[in-house]
């Protein structure tokens, strides 16, 4: 795998047991990395006797897997998947398994001659579905070896149906997944699946009129509160207040410093004051139209205009709601 040494893109930097993992799982359709020892060592399940034969055979299996892994086309076709999906940033992934089996299953479908704008769309779904039921933060071996086992033995949509029917239902993405975005942890996989859906619909940062989430995040741009952090502050709120999920959006520094510690209300005053003729102050949108638009793509609602701190468990409970419809609008689209 030489030529990844020339590559600057970090978003998958495999490790040797990633490799191994990905590999075995995909040409043995086992989950189990003790299987693979046992392979290796020339196990036959079904006599439980060593045999020579088997070994020689594992090895060559092997090292097929690893072939296919280390295939540079296989490889960046791979992250252009997922970076279609909005994931453009390695920070955005937060778990290997996940990304472990996400190529797992590319390689996989590729060998049963899944044409290739399904094995895009399939991918991407497998991916955002994993990341958003936590399906391999348990005991991730045992969930690798049932997966694979019905990937290989079924039609592979009647499969992901089967999953999504039952952990991503009308009861998840309406009760569920707005619970789980009412975090205070800037690290959440909810958060990060937000800020991908807003990199595919190439949304704007808030109250931005040209600078995309894509922009902020690919040159490291900051994640602010809607709700001031030092307004919240200075108000009495704790730090599991104010840094809610809900509170934080992709906004241009800039902008951020304009705003300082106002209370919604206070800084909207003088955005719809620019949409009027005003001078402007708050970033280059001087049209309301643009303006709502911009609130509608950052899952904001029009209610901020007249929000205080007396709001900010209604603004919150709003967004949660206009998140979670904006996830699951994304998700579908995959």
């Amino acid at each position: 795998m030489a030529w990844l040494k020339n590559e600057n893109d970090d978003l998958y930097d495999p490790q040797y047991s990633d490799l191994l993992r990905v590999a075995f799982i995909s040409e043995f359709e086992r989950g189990k990395f003790s299987d693979l020892v046992s392979l290796l060592s020339g196990r036959n399940f079904v006599t439980r006797q060593y045999e020579e034969t088997i070994a020689k055979e594992s090895f060559e299996r092997l090292g097929r897997g690893v072939e296919n892994f280390i295939n540079e086309t296989h490889f960046k076709r791979f992250l252009m998947i997922i970076r279609s999906a909005g994931f453009i940033d390695s920070g955005m992934l937060r778990s290997q398994n996940v990304i472990n089996f996400a190529y797992t299953l590319y390689l996989k479908l590729r060998s049963l001659n899944c044409p290739a704008h399904e094995i895009e769309s399939y991918v991407r779904r497998w991916l955002v579905m994993s990341i958003l039921t936590g399906r391999y933060s348990g005991s991730p071996e045992s969930q690798f070896d049932h997966d694979i086992r019905q990937i290989a033995s079924r039609p592979f949509a009647e499969f992901l149906k089967d999953i999504e029917d039952a952990e991503l239902s009308d009861a998840f993405w309406n009760a569920s997944l707005i619970q789980s975005l009412n975090s205070a942890v800037a690290s959440s996989p909810y958060l990060h699946v937000f800020w991908a859906a807003q990199v595919k619909l190439n949304d704007k940062g808030f109250l931005s009129r040209d600078i995309t989430v894509n922009d902020l995040i690919t040159h490291k741009g900051d994640i602010h509160h809607v709700f001031p952090r030092d307004y919240l502050k200075k108000s009495g709120l704790k730090r599991g207040d104010y840094n809610q999920n809900a509170n934080y959006v992709y906004m241009q520094s800039e902008i951020n410093i304009k705003v300082g510690n106002k209370a919604p209300k206070d800084y909207f005053d003088g955005i719809t004051g620019q949409c009027s003729g005003g001078a402007i102050q708050y970033g280059a949108i001087c049209e309301m139209d643009v303006l709502k638009r911009n609130l509608r793509m950052n899952c904001i609602p029009e209610a901020i205009f007249e929000m205080r701190l007396e709001d900010y468990e209604e603004f919150l409970k709003q967004r949660r709601l206009l998140m979670a419809e904006k996830m699951r609008s994304y998700y579908l689209a995959l």
